[in-house]
């Protein structure tokens, strides 16, 4: 992501699903400041679940609270 932080890693920290889902890599351009604070919440996340919860599984969850808000996803 040209940022220097390692977002290739899958993660296990998907959220609420006892199935694994098919996940596609993409390119994502976030503010600095955007990053540092989901990086925060990932740390916090893994420390509560005990998951190994990453950038890429935070970013999946905050698409996934997105798309339900807009009613494209329950």
């Amino acid at each position: 992501m040209g940022c220097g932080h390692d977002h290739s890693k899958g993660g296990h920290g998907h959220g609420h699903d006892d199935h694994e889902e098919e996940l596609r890599e993409v390119l994502v351009t976030l503010e600095e400041d955007q990053i540092v604070i989901l990086e925060e919440m990932a740390k916090e996340y893994k420390k509560t679940l005990g998951q190994d919860w990453d950038l890429s599984a935070m970013l999946r969850v905050a698409v996934g609270h997105f798309l339900t808000k807009m009613g494209k996803i329950s």
